[in-house]
């Protein structure tokens, strides 16, 4: 079987980005671009895959680790000259070698095994991976004789009227017999409009050897976009968000508009599970079946099981057991696990914090570094007090207990099983099973007192107005 190589150009320093952050570094879909890359080319059980890394090298290596080797190239000359910098890894080696930019997110595994497939049945020494292109303008372009076959790749600084008018193009991806790469590679010169040693002119190289130089023409363009500016990478979102929202779909995922779902490429989502507009899904998040992801929701790295509805709400690196509902207008925020058939309500807050099954947290309500059990009803405007300015407190509340109305539950504190905390109390020490706690001062009426205030006068206005 034929050994199989992978190279991936991850050099440049993508100045056209205007970004501090290392071109092949920006995320499409919730992964950086070259990961995408890396990910597709893994797919193809590759013998080994060496990445060209210059600038941000330190970045790259630390996001794509020991899933690859790596190659520097301190100087960009060229893909050619970054191509060479593998050869001390590469060079003695039998086998075909895939080349690969780090900045085209969209190549799909398929299309580079349909590519290694062709390049082995035409018996070629370089097969380069080509696409009809609605505008070609940017593009080396595929010159080809009379016969079809391929003469050589001419980039667009260099083409002449006639070859500038050819809407066949390069996409950057080629097949070569590894060990005759390396050979021709030390060939190619650099006398071009851009004083480069472009990769392409291995091609004519071979040609002129009488070597057979392959093209395979791919079927979908939208795959070889290249992403040099912020537009192209905006335009990489989109065209990756429709293949992954298409692929859920087909799994038995409702998108009510797939058009403003934003999910991430490594988002899991279980069949029947029904997502409205607006909702962005991040991370490795995974949610189970037949859930309800209502509107303008946002949950990043969270596990949702089967059967929970999340109603406009943000969750963030928490947990949600089956059966149990959010929202609207919610936050979880990390460590946050929500036990089965609890029901968190609007404008709630939890962090940190366990939450017991069939327990009930309505409305208006903070929970922070606490442990709640099961069938706790805990009454609106809670807060659980965690914090003294340096530290924070646990909280723990026992089983069927009862938390007030308005309450301050000041940390730490433990309140027993079937303990009831009266409404309006704030709460500093524990409290036992069975007992009441209340901490509140006793009501006093001021026989005539509203009649001192201001708004005795705006009443006495509002009446004569009423009459």
């Amino acid at each position: 079987m034929t050994s199989k190589f992978a190279v991936i150009l991850a050099a440049g320093q993508g100045t056209r980005m205007k970004s501090k952050l290392y071109k092949v570094l920006h995320p499409v879909c919730g992964k950086a671009m070259v990961e995408h890359v890396l990910t597709q080319v893994e797919e193809n059980k590759m013998d080994e895959i060496v990445t060209i890394i210059g600038h941000g090298a330190k970045d790259v290596k630390k996001k794509l680790g020991s899933r690859t080797e790596y190659a520097l190239q301190a100087e960009q000359l060229g893909t050619g000259h970054a191509v060479l910098q593998a050869e001390e890894l590469l060079k003695n080696k039998e086998g075909v070698t895939l080349i690969v930019c780090g900045d085209t997110p969209l190549f799909t595994a398929q299309t580079f095994s349909e590519l290694f497939e062709y390049h082995e049945q035409k018996g070629a020494v370089a097969t380069v991976l080509t696409a009809e292109a609605p505008n070609p303008f940017g593009y080396g372009r595929i010159v080809r004789n009379e016969l079809g076959i391929v003469e050589k790749i001419v980039e667009q600084k260099d083409a002449n009227e006639k070859e500038t008018a050819i809407t066949e193009i390069n996409t950057g991806v080629y097949c070569f017999d590894n060990r005759q790469l390396f050979e021709a590679l030390h060939k190619i010169k650099n006398d071009n409009v851009q004083g480069e040693y472009y990769l392409t002119d291995v091609m004519e190289i071979f040609k002129n050897a009488g070597k057979v130089v392959a093209a395979y023409k791919m079927k979908n363009f939208d795959e070889s976009m290249g992403v040099n500016d912020r537009v192209a990478l905006a335009q990489a979102n989109k065209v990756m968000r429709l293949r992954i929202n298409e692929a859920h779909m087909k799994n038995g995922v409702t998108l009510i508009d797939p058009l403003t779902t934003y999910i991430d490429v490594d988002v899991e989502i279980g069949r029947d599970t029904v997502i409205e507009p607006g909702v962005v899904l991040k991370g490795k998040t995974v949610i189970g079946e037949d859930c309800f992801i209502g509107a303008h929701s946002e949950i990043r790295d969270t596990v949702i099981e089967d059967n929970v509805t999340v109603t406009s709400s943000l969750l963030e690196e928490a947990v949600m057991a089956e059966g149990s509902n959010i929202g609207p207008y919610s936050h979880l925020r990390p460590a946050a696990k929500i036990g089965k058939n609890v029901h968190i309500g609007n404008f709630v807050e939890v962090k940190k914090a366990q939450i017991g099954e069939n327990t009930k947290v309505g409305h208006l309500t903070y929970v922070g570094d606490a442990t709640l059990g099961k069938d706790i009803n805990v009454g609106c405007g809670t807060i659980f007090v965690n914090y003294d300015g340096v530290n924070k407190h646990h909280t723990n509340v026992g089983d069927y207990s009862f938390i007030g109305s308005g309450s301050n539950l000041i940390a730490p504190l433990e309140i027993a099983d079937h303990a009831y905390v009266a409404a309006g109390s704030t709460i500093t020490g524990d409290v036992a099973a069975h007992d009441m706690a209340i901490a509140r001062g006793r009501q006093v009426n001021k026989k005539g007192y509203f009649d001192r205030y201001p708004v005795a006068n705006a009443a006495k206005k509002a009446e004569n107005e009423n009459v």
